[in-house]
């Protein structure tokens, strides 16, 4: 079934097309309808629907502005128009946006039946040709040549040295303009979604449609690296980071409706060298990792969600203490019980001379000291002098050296879901701030407090809503209609007045907002509650 989206002020119209057309007949399912383009639009972010049908003529957002903005945003969405007014310019913008159809009103059943069969066909074809095993086994072998694929692979390993990149990116016919460079990790999952395709045919659609809605924008080298799709992007500030993680989220979800992927893509920090991608590699890897706390189906920026003076990756060499490490970031008590015990039995304990145990003990108290800098939490014992503790560890048997290193574990823990915490409240608490400071400014909106708080949108939308169980545009509007109810109940201002106080520039649609809220309207509640605000 694909969903189909109606929006019309005149909500006869709608009623009338939903009892006419046979829907799951012709195998679609109207999600919902709305009466103006600006409700319209924030239905097709929360369900973005296969198909947008749209009269023109509107209050608040007319058609037309509203299949702009969907074109823009969810390029994927079929659009029809239909409206009452036959005019040319209309037609001529209905074809430049490249709406799929454009109807006449009164809308005719047996017309409107014969178009949603037609644009079934074409649905289905797209789909198909997306999800055709031929074509996906076409995709899988058309990787990228051999010789830039190991350049990119060496580039993330750390293989590649400063002065052979210049040659390499000569040889390679290779542009990195930067000025700022990233990694993504788009990770794939082989156990959900799909369960009826190939999983690597799954992860080579994946990867194509990535190619498609990602690659030019941000001028991006991809490439198959251990089970992945790793995308070396190029930006032009690191306030683009914020927009490349927006970006990425919405293609996780679309990834997920069309192609039946559950796909999770880690943004790696950025850097302003090529040479610097080894350490945005890993922190992409390490951001992917954390889809067991904020789920799969989405982006997440490492910068956001870890301290940011985050140093480089565990030495290769120390394969048991990274996994502790990331136990400790996201795993649960008995996970970093396990991985202690694996570190312990296979790297610090096998049988090795008495100089190679003593340089275990320091390389283990280091990176410990060094993984509780980077993350802002406090070692146990960190003020004590490193020499008097490590000759302590030194002077421990195996079962106390155990206790010791599961106690500071399970400490780092601890405080790692704390700094969380207090992250999350924090920037929930700076966002409320900013929407008492700035309500009254019609500009106000989720792109707006995002850039002021220098977050993503995803990362922000899901961390208000987890800790405050609305969204930030529900927050808002709750917030400004009450400021409204106030400065009614208090004052003797117009209502226009009343809604420019307060972030409406348009003041029909703040009654339209006022009435849907309180149930009433702006005058009408006036007159109900006169003399309450005296009280």
């Amino acid at each position: 079934m694909y969903t189909v989206l109606l929006v019309d002020d005149e909500e006869d119209v709608i009623q009338v097309i939903m009892r006419k057309i046979s829907w799951e007949e012709l195998g679609f399912s109207v999600i919902g309808f709305a009466s103006n383009g600006v409700k319209a639009l924030e239905l097709v972010e929360e369900f973005q629907p296969d198909v947008l049908v749209t009269d023109i003529k509107m209050p608040y957002m007319d058609g037309m502005e509203l299949s702009n903005r969907v074109k823009a945003e969810f390029p994927a969405t079929k659009i029809l128009l239909f409206t009452g007014f036959d005019e040319f310019e209309y037609a001529k913008e209905a074809i430049h946006l490249e709406v799929e159809e454009y109807i006449l009103k009164p809308v005719n059943s047996m017309e409107l039946t014969e178009v949603f069969a037609q644009l079934k066909r074409k649905l289905d074809l797209e789909i198909s040709e997306k999800r055709n095993v031929e074509t996906l086994q076409n995709y899988y072998l058309e990787s990228l040549p051999l010789l830039q694929a190991d350049f990119y692979s060496g580039l993330i390993e750390g293989r590649v040295h400063k002065d052979e990149v210049a040659k390499y990116l000569s040889d390679c016919r290779i542009s990195f303009s930067g000025p700022l460079f990233g990694c993504l990790v788009i990770h794939t999952s082989s156990s959900q979604g799909g369960a009826d395709m190939d999983p690597l045919l799954l992860a080579a659609s994946v990867r194509e449609q990535a190619k498609e809605r990602l690659g030019e924008r941000w001028k991006a080298k991809s490439f198959s690296y251990l089970g992945n799709t790793v995308f070396l992007v190029q930006m032009g500030s690191r306030r683009e980071a914020w927009e490349l993680t927006d970006e990425c989220d919405r293609f996780c979800r679309y990834a997920r409706r069309v192609l039946g992927a559950v796909v999770t893509i880690g943004v790696g920090q950025a850097c302003k060298d090529i040479l610097e991608l080894p350490q945005s590699y890993q922190s992409a890897r390490e951001a992917v990792s954390y889809r067991a706390l904020y789920g799969a189906s989405r982006a997440i920026n490492i910068e956001e969600i870890v301290p940011q003076n985050m140093g480089g990756p565990v030495p290769s060499g120390e394969e048991e203490l990274s996994k502790l490490f990331r136990m400790v970031r996201i795993g649960s008590e008995g996970e970093v019980e396990e991985a202690v015990e694996r570190y312990l039995k296979h790297t610090l304990f096998p049988e090795k001379s008495l100089q190679q145990h003593q340089a275990g003990i320091m390389e283990l108290l280091t990176l410990l000291f060094r993984f509780s800098a980077n993350n802002d939490i406090v070692m146990e014992g960190q003020a004590e002098d490193m020499g008097r503790l490590y000759g302590s560890l030194l002077d421990m048997e195996p079962d106390a050296l155990h206790r010791w290193l599961l106690a500071v574990s399970l400490s780092f823990r601890e405080q790692l879901i704390s700094v969380r915490s207090r992250s999350t409240e924090s920037l929930v608490s700076k966002a409320k701030e900013y929407v008492k400071n700035h309500y009254a400014e019609a500009e106000l909106s989720l792109n707006s407090v995002c850039a002021a708080l220098g977050v993503s949108n995803s990362y922000f939308s899901t961390i208000f809503k987890k800790e405050t169980g609305n969204s930030f545009i529900g927050y808002l509007t709750d917030f400004r209609m009450e400021r409204a109810a106030r400065l009614l109940i208090e004052t003797n201002e117009k209502s226009y007045i009343v809604a420019n106080q307060v972030g409406y520039s348009d003041p029909n649609y703040f009654s339209y907002v006022f009435k849907k809220q309180f149930g009433a309207s702006p005058s009408k509640y006036r007159t109900e509650h006169a003399g309450s605000g005296k009280e």
